[in-house]
């Protein structure tokens, strides 16, 4: 049941398969039934160069896959590894077929899961050398690509993982008990030399525990913020809003709150504002999907807040920021925020 599921959502992954012999070419083929993939082959490719491709592959796919020796793919991308949260999976098939190695960004980029899918496809061996999946433990790179969430810092990351791999006990707080403890994990707070805590405030008391020592007084003590996204914006605003000032104000309101502003994510907004270049800026640097709504959305639930009727002259609705909240299914946290010809309403997700 597990791979069978694995394999139905790595098939939307954009993948590049480099084989380097005509045996290569075969294997290569027996995945293009299943996976939709571009084959960079030497047998078919004038002037073949595997560091070319390699460099090319790399920054414009999701997944890359050598049908080769596992010290060619290792030449071949050295230079264009990156970090483990912006490389490419990268997965070793050797010209036999026999084994389908996870090389590359087994956790976050999907390799280990993706070697999986593969070596049932074609009936081989898959190799996983990362130490949590071999012990069964939930790496916490893991936890937050299973879960939406962000990794505050890598190292922090590769700190707790060194913990687990050691046999230390970590503790694990989603502050919404929304998340199950993971596998490896503990809620006992006393006893962990780590924790990992779930949340989308900005700060956090675990966040201070290695300088206030507030679990273990004998010991240093590793935390790790995943932030989940469950932060949404409604934002109403004049025309040609400045970029810099709506950005400004945002990162202010949101601070002032103690929420971090990774974890926003969505911005909705009404129609009439869908090119407003403030709001379309404001959500490429949040990192966060824009919503847009109708004037007739909004009709079925302006009236249940304060409105403008100069609003309503100009668009039709009396109010925009509150509704287009409500609208995404996020619970309001505060009301109609005015700040210097925008308005603000925070809401958020039960995710």
């Amino acid at each position: 049941m597990e791979a069978s599921l694995i394999c139905l959502d790595k098939v939307k992954m954009k993948i590049a398969v480099i084989s380097v012999t005509k045996s290569g070419d075969v294997i290569s083929g027996k995945l293009k039934h299943k996976l939709d993939i571009n084959l960079y082959s030497k047998t078919t490719i004038k002037d073949f160069s595997i560091k070319q491709i390699a460099k090319k592959v790399m920054e414009e796919y999701e997944a890359v896959i050598f049908i080769s020796s596992t010290g060619i793919a290792v030449r071949a991308i050295a230079e264009h590894i990156k970090s483990k949260d912006k490389d490419p999976a990268v997965l070793v098939i050797d010209s036999c077929g026999n084994f389908v190695i996870s090389l590359l960004s087994g956790h976050l980029g999907g390799a280990n899961e993706l070697a999986l899918t593969i070596a049932q496809m074609i009936n081989s061996t898959p190799v996983i050398t990362t130490a949590t999946d071999n012990m069964g433990i939930t790496a916490p790179d893991m936890i937050a690509k299973n879960n939406g969430l962000l990794i505050d810092n890598l190292k922090d990351a590769k700190n707790i993982a060194a913990l687990l791999v050691d046999g230390k006990k970590v503790g694990f707080i989603d502050d919404k008990s929304n998340i199950s403890i993971p596998k490896g994990y503990t809620n006992n707070l006393e006893e962990s030399e780590g924790i990992v805590y779930v949340t989308n405030k900005l700060y956090n008391h675990i966040s201070n525990c290695n300088q206030n020592n507030l679990y273990n007084k004998n010991k240093e003590i590793f935390t790790l913020k995943l932030v989940r996204k469950d932060i949404v914006l409604g934002i109403g605003c004049r025309k040609d809003f400045n970029s810099d000032d709506m950005r400004q104000t945002v990162q202010s309101l949101l601070k002032d709150r103690n929420i971090d502003k990774r974890s926003v994510k969505f911005i909705g907004t009404v129609e009439v504002k869908k090119d407003e270049q403030a709001i379309l800026k404001l959500a490429e640097y949040l990192g966060c999907e824009l919503k847009i709504f109708s004037i007739e959305e909004i009709n079925k639930v302006h009236n249940k807040y304060e409105g403008s009727n100069f609003v309503e002259k100009t668009i039709g609705v009396r109010a925009v920021c509150e509704p287009c909240v409500e609208l995404t299914g996020a619970k309001l946290i505060t009301e109609k925020i005015k700040a210097n010809g925008m308005t603000v309403c925070i809401g958020e997700l039960d995710i």
